[in-house]
């Protein structure tokens, strides 16, 4: 069997995480019970269900892939491709009602970052990228910002107050951008890609909250890395940037770091 092209990837974890979204859309708003896991991080039938569509449409597609999942863990293939999924990222927003959470399909080949998917399901927003095909949004090609001045900038974080107490050169960034924001999750690294904000960052990030971003953020011309300034969805931590600021940004985040 001929190995899939990029282009056949995308087209799967489009359809995949549109089924997930559109399922999660059941529970939302909807009074959804709340469970906590291990490390006190919220679960509920939505990010399980989610898990169970995404799981089935790409085992259906490519049976012989390996999937890692936040909430069931990994499955081994025979084939050097990975997939990496968050069934609902951002369960904490999603449980409230706000509609900024989304659903990620990343999906790794021989160890690298190839495809991303994001999808909104509130929002009815999908951001989607393969190596080499460029970033879509809605269908439509976008793009970073041309922003080049960190003074002109917004800068998106999940967690202010974790932000600030991994780094005292958060509240230097924070002085020098022009506005921020507390835009959560994904929707931050989506804001990116698609020319609204210059910033996104976390301190502390899973791997299935990075693999669909780290391809869809250098697709629109971006780029993605950890504090330290390396390409990786395995660094416990993510910044992104249009790409014109992002070695002043690292370069603000590896001051003053806490230990």
């Amino acid at each position: 069997m001929s190995e899939p092209t990029p282009g056949d990837l995308l087209d799967v974890a489009m359809e995949a995480a549109w089924a997930a979204g559109r399922r999660t859309l059941a529970y939302f708003n909807a009074g959804v019970a709340v469970e906590w896991k291990s490390d006190r991080s919220p679960v509920t039938i939505a990010d399980r269900e989610s898990e169970e569509v995404l799981r089935r449409i790409i085992g259906r597609a490519f049976p012989d892939h390996a999937i890692l999942g936040e909430e069931e863990g990994e499955t081994a293939g025979t084939a050097p491709y990975r997939w990496i999924i968050d069934p609902l990222d951002g369960t904490r927003t999603f449980v409230r009602g706000v509609p900024l959470y989304g659903v990620l399909v990343g999906v790794e080949a021989y160890g690298d970052p190839l495809v991303g998917v994001v999808y909104l399901p509130a929002l009815d927003e999908m951001i989607a990228a393969a190596r080499g095909e460029g970033c879509t949004w809605n269908g439509r090609r976008c793009c970073v910002s041309t922003v080049e001045r960190l003074e002109d900038a917004l800068v998106t974080v999940t967690d202010e107050r974790a932000a600030r107490a991994r780094s005292q050169a958060y509240d230097r960034l924070a002085s020098i951008s022009q506005m921020q924001r507390t835009w959560a999750d994904c929707y931050g690294y989506v804001l990116v890609a698609t020319g609204r904000s210059e910033v996104a960052l976390d301190p502390v990030m899973n791997v299935w909250d990075c693999a669909a971003l780290l391809p869809i953020v250098e697709e629109a011309g971006g780029r993605f890395t950890d504090w330290r300034g390396r390409r990786t969805i395995w660094g416990g931590e993510s910044v992104a940037t249009n790409g014109a600021l992002h070695e002043r940004v690292v370069e603000l985040l590896q001051e003053q770091q806490i230990e």
